[in-house]
């Protein structure tokens, strides 16, 4: 479901350019408003639909998930710690809400302290291993590594 922008809900404030991982959002410089330059490119991620502060981005949705004409809000409510996807059928009337919880941080709650890290010798640079990865999800070592062996345990439900 591609992202599109209802221009006069934008402000052109730049944070759905700035959060786009796929760098299709781009500031109209004539009208200086948002737009999606190259919908077929969206990755469907959504970041910038949740970043935006004035709710002018919306989606359009599948066949399979909404008939035609329809259309689909995404609101973001941090005190119900949900996101709700809201459709409007094309008739006005049939109204449907889904809801899904919010499953990431805070923005800029958590930032790593790489500083604190040692730096990566000569031979870390060379590997083709991650900076820092994890023993446990490494696969050279010759051996499968479960939660059980790295003495993990998987929590239930949502959790942040």
């Amino acid at each position: 479901m591609p992202t599109f922008v209802y221009m006069t809900r934008c402000d052109g404030c730049g944070q759905c350019v700035d959060i786009c991982p796929s760098d299709i959002m781009h500031i109209d410089t004539t009208v200086r408003r948002a737009y999606n330059i190259e919908p077929n490119m969206c990755w469907e991620c959504y970041s910038c639909v949740k970043a935006c502060p004035h709710n002018a981005i919306d989606v359009r949705g599948y066949a399979d998930f909404a008939p035609l004409g329809h259309s689909v809000r995404v609101r973001r409510d941090e005190e119900k710690g949900v996101i709700a996807w809201r459709i409007i059928f094309r008739n006005g009337e049939k109204d449907m809400t889904l809801l899904a919880p919010i499953t990431t941080k805070p923005w800029g709650q958590h930032i790593p302290k790489l500083a604190d890290a040692a730096a990566p010798n000569q031979e870390m640079r060379e590997s083709q291993l991650l900076f820092n990865e994890p023993k446990y999800i490494r696969l050279d070592d010759g051996d499968l590594h479960t939660l059980k062996s790295n003495g993990l345990k998987m929590k239930e439900g949502v959790y942040y």
